[in-house]
């Protein structure tokens, strides 16, 4: 089966090419929505994912711009879940990038010319030119902004992507059957059980920093690790004991979590300098 992560400009037509490459596959398409139902089955149940209507457009975007570490955590908790299915297409939300030391999943860029673009979002949103130019220029710029702050890279690195099509020039039936192609059996690697198992650690670490963040803890003085027994390895300094003792409560509290080995440190024991 394959796992294939497809990013896109505004206007790119990515995500229909994404849809079509799920269904001649035969696959899952992960989309925006299909993802936070995936936060919500994985019982991420924060305020904002409980508050917004079932199908409520963009949340992640909107999401980042209230609480952006705990989206960035929440996003990359669901990124590599997914992923533990071995197959999928998954629609840009950095996992480009997040999967990008595994072989299995093929990484696609659908990005067409400027002005292809502009004309696209006029047509689609009945936009006058200037109005769909300061559209196109927002959303780069906000795409832009969040991979530059999430992962410290440009979302445009060609280093990130095996594969990038400009449907402007081949057409959006010619992109699919590019996509298919390559992630055939003969051209893609299949997931090994060890990268699975590494997918299921990573998410799980980053399901155990999105309850600490929402409890107020600093996870930034913490260290998690996670055995494949799904054993939590969880060292670092706490304010004081009583947040030692809540910081244990929490990672006890997630779902996936067999068993604590801590070697927290109590930072107001820590000797003056």
């Amino acid at each position: 089966m394959a796992l294939i992560t497809i990013s896109q400009s505004v206007g790119s037509m990515g995500m229909v090419i994404a849809g079509q490459v799920a269904q001649a596959l035969g696959i899952e398409f992960f989309d925006d929505e299909k993802l936070k139902e995936e936060a919500l089955r994985l019982g991420l149940h924060t305020e904002e994912l409980n508050s917004l209507a079932e199908k409520a457009p963009g949340f992640f975007s909107r999401y980042f711009s209230k609480r952006p570490e705990i989206y960035q955590d929440i996003l990359e908790t669901v990124v590599y879940e997914v992923s533990r299915k071995n197959h999928g297409v998954i629609i840009g939300h950095g996992s480009q990038f997040l999967l990008r030391d595994f072989s299995c999943a093929l990484h696609v860029l659908i990005h067409a010319p400027l002005n292809q673009r502009v004309h696209r979002i006029m047509e689609q949103q009945s936009l006058d030119r200037d109005t769909a130019e300061k559209l196109v220029e927002k959303s780069d710029n906000a795409q832009k902004g969040f991979f530059q702050y999430a992962f410290n890279m440009q979302w445009d690195d060609p280093t990130l992507y095996d594969l990038v099509i400009n449907p402007g020039k081949l057409g959006p039936d010619a992109a699919v059957k590019l996509i298919v192609e390559a992630a055939s059996p003969e051209n893609m690697n299949t997931c090994s059980l060890s990268a699975l198992e590494a997918m299921g650690r990573l998410g799980l670490i980053k399901k155990i920093e999105v309850a600490l963040l929402e409890n107020g803890h600093n996870i930034s003085v913490l260290q998690i690790d996670v055995d494949p027994e799904g054993i939590v390895h969880i060292g670092g300094y706490a304010p004081n004991a009583t947040a030692k003792t809540d910081i244990l409560q929490t990672v006890k509290g997630v779902e996936g979590v067999a068993a604590i080995e801590s070697t927290i440190g109590d930072i107001s024991r820590l000797p003056e300098e």
